[in-house]
């Protein structure tokens, strides 16, 4: 099957992330009252916490232990949409937020900063994306969660990694070619494992980007009995060395399923604190960033998840800045192309 690709030049991108400022680490003492705080004010404003498995313990612990919720993007969709707070607190980035809105009009939505980005969403500007769409008019737009509201509304169908292969398998099986984006190594994974007919934009996440297969092999080498789990986000190479593929759900799953006692782990590292709950007998090792031809020496987590932070999380909640706002007009067009993937059911 054919598959052509849409070419994004990320250096802006990745000077971007290089420049974001991450939450400050707090004394043991105003750890704790923040915390106490926030579970105040999240009683007190009728609001629930979603977190996403990348952010801090402290993002993960709050959500838990205050009736909220703690999952991959798919999930948090979900629990917002069925919650009956009043107020949805979003502990992720920029796009979680504008999908909780896109389901949840009726809800005010805040997060503990609006310039938490993601760099797939950064990669896959709405008007070049549009235009790249409009010259296929015969293909089905499938984008990634990671995208901007605008991008959504321009979709047929929106997917996160955890149904992303099922999907493209359906409508592969109804005869429908496909645009993808903004992932290129996902979408070369689906691809992959579809043989669907798909054009591929050609974004990348700058943490998942980062992995070396050289490195993982080495690693293999110094702990045989160590299973490989790698999200798809990674680049072909890397995903070769898996013993399993999947979403971050999957990945967690999977340590507390497999006998193994050791794991290489690549995708971000905030994904071990729920790891560490479901198997803390077993031991998690990054899968290494800093082989040959790569740009940082420790690139395992995604600086735009780290400014979610206690101090702002507590300050969103007194006075409810920061809250997401999506034009009703794109909100519209958009809940479509969410809903499919909310109600989508592979079998």
């Amino acid at each position: 099957m054919t598959t052509q690709a849409y070419r994004i030049d990320d250096q802006a991108i990745r000077s971007l992330a290089n420049n974001v400022v991450a939450a400050p680490v707090l004394s043991t003492e105003k750890r704790s009252n923040l915390v106490a705080e926030v579970k105040k004010l999240i009683l007190e404003k009728n609001a629930v916490l979603v977190a996403h498995y990348y952010t801090s313990s402290d993002m993960q612990m709050l959500a838990e232990e205050s009736g909220g919720y703690v999952s991959d993007s798919l999930d948090m969709a979900r629990f917002g949409n069925s919650h009956s707070a009043s107020t949805i607190v979003v502990a992720g980035v920029k796009f979680m937020g504008e999908t909780a809105k896109i389901l949840n009009p009726e809800k005010t939505v805040l997060m503990p900063s609006l310039d938490a980005e993601c760099s797939l969403d950064l990669s896959c500007p709405v008007d070049a994306f549009s235009d790249f769409c409009d010259q296929h008019p015969e293909r089905t737009v499938v984008v990634y969660a990671n995208t901007s509201a605008q991008v959504k509304a321009r979709a047929d169908w929106v997917v996160t990694s955890s149904i992303a292969v099922n999907v493209i398998k359906h409508l592969h099986q109804r005869g429908e070619k496909i645009i993808w984006g903004p992932d290129r190594y996902l979408g070369d994974y689906i691809q992959k494992q579809t043989n669907a007919d798909m054009l591929l934009w050609q974004g990348s996440c700058i943490v998942h980007d980062e992995f070396k297969a050289k490195g993982i092999a080495r690693l293999r080498q110094k702990y045989p009995d160590a299973a490989v789990l790698v999200h798809p986000e990674s680049p072909r190479e890397v995903i070769m060395q898996a013993d399993v593929v999947g979403s971050t759900t999957a990945l967690i799953n999977a340590v507390s399923k497999m006998d193994n006692k050791t794991f290489i782990v690549a995708t971000d590292n905030g994904i071990f604190y729920k790891m560490r709950q479901l198997a803390g007998n077993k031991r998690f090792i990054e899968a290494p960033t800093n082989g040959i031809g790569a740009t940082c020496n420790s690139c395992a987590h995604c600086p735009w998840m780290e400014m979610n932070g206690l101090e702002a999380l507590a300050e969103t909640l007194k006075t409810g800045c920061n809250e997401i706002t999506v034009d009703e007009k794109i909100r519209i067009k958009a809940l479509r192309s969410v809903q499919r993937m909310i109600d989508f059911n592979p079998s």
